[in-house]
């Protein structure tokens, strides 16, 4: 039985009528850029999420970018402040702050969770210090009371990095509405796909909603009238109508998704493979199932062989990259530990059980 890593094709096939019915009403509008599709969804997205705004743009990077240049521009942020953020994740993450001439301050995560170490976060804090950047990586909410308390004591903005997280939630509130802003992409494997590159911001501060706005639209608030020097990142309409059908099935591909990832939990038995820890559903919508294994590349040939699609997330951290050569002596053990070992198994609203099974049966023979 060959099982891939995440079928895109067979999740569109899931919503194929719904989605070719949004496209050709796109087509036949004849109106592509900045209209009433994106007005929808914008709408629908920041009353899902729980933000008075949500404002899209060309990808998940940008809503970050846009975020600190915007404060920025508020004059919240300055060149050289720093923005403290944990060091196992995606580069795009990290990308957001060093575009802005801003200094991360990478922090560790606790194995156990996967999510930034917040007892870490305070030994970090310097009077140059402005934000904490939490990443919600694999689906997991990274909020915990006490970042919440940090930034209130030192004043200090709370930007969520929500790329993997749509859904995901903290008590009675969503991620993406945790913190004074949010960075969202619908990049097509995410748990909200477009159909290709998208992103927004939430927020509910309206003056940075409008900054982002304007700062993602040339420097523009009003036509031939430019306030920043900005840059063309808009969210298409095709891409704003596809993910408004795909936002109306969010919660039940969750629900499948927190399904598939319960019969691996309750199944998996093999010592040699390590599983994250396992937290409320609530807090987990599981855009990735990590595992962990010593022998992580045999391991994960083995089950190639055995034509199951498995990757790597991500096998070299932020800081060992060329691009970040200047951090590359620096060790933060834990990060690396993840790099080297962590393997994501098939995951997505179209895994069935007995492709599940057959997974968790070669795991346990391995």
């Amino acid at each position: 039985m060959q099982i891939p890593f995440l079928s895109l094709k067979a999740i569109a096939e899931k919503y194929s009528g719904e989605i070719h019915a949004a496209v050709q009403r796109v087509v036949d509008s004849g109106w592509y850029l900045q209209g009433k599709e994106n007005e929808t969804f914008e709408n629908n997205y920041a009353k899902y999420i729980g933000t008075d705004y949500c404002i899209g743009c060309a990808n998940g990077l940008d809503a970050l970018i846009w975020i600190l240049r915007a404060y920025k521009e508020l004059g919240v942020m300055q060149d050289g402040d720093e923005v403290l953020v944990p060091a196992n994740t995606y580069i795009a993450s990290i990308l957001a702050i060093t575009e802005n001439n801003l200094k991360p301050v990478l922090i560790e995560p606790k194995f156990e969770t996967l999510e930034i170490d917040d007892s870490l976060i305070e030994s970090k804090i310097t009077p140059k210090t402005k934000a904490i950047m939490i990443v919600h990586l694999y689906g997991r909410c990274a909020y915990t009371e006490k970042i919440g308390e940090i930034c209130k004591k030192f004043n200090l903005k709370l930007i969520e990095d929500n790329a993997q997280s749509h859904g995901c939630r903290f008590d009675d509130r969503r991620t993406g509405a945790l913190g004074d802003a949010a960075g969202h992409s619908f990049y097509p494997g995410k748990n909200l796909g477009a159909l290709g590159d998208g992103g927004a911001v939430t927020t509910s501060d309206k003056a940075l909603a409008d900054t982002v706005r304007a700062l993602a639209n040339y420097g523009s608030q009003k036509k031939y009238v430019f306030k920043y020097c900005g840059r063309n990142s808009r969210l298409d309409e095709i891409q704003a109508a596809v993910l408004d059908v795909k936002l109306k099935h969010l919660d039940g591909d969750n629900a499948v998704r927190q399904q598939i990832a319960k019969y691996y939990y309750d199944n998996i038995s093999n010592p040699k493979i390590t599983l994250p820890k396992r937290i409320d559903n609530r807090n987990n919508v599981y855009h990735l199932f990590p595992v962990f294994c010593e022998q992580r590349d045999e391991f994960q040939q083995y089950l190639k062989d055995n034509e199951i699609q498995t990757l790597i997330h991500y096998p070299i951290p932020p800081h060992k990259q060329e691009c970040y050569k200047d951090w590359n002596r620096i060790s933060l053990p834990i990060t690396e530990y993840i790099a080297e070992h962590e393997l994501s198994l098939p995951m997505g609203p179209t895994v069935n059980i007995e492709e599940a099974k057959e997974v968790i049966r070669l795991i346990n023979e391995f």
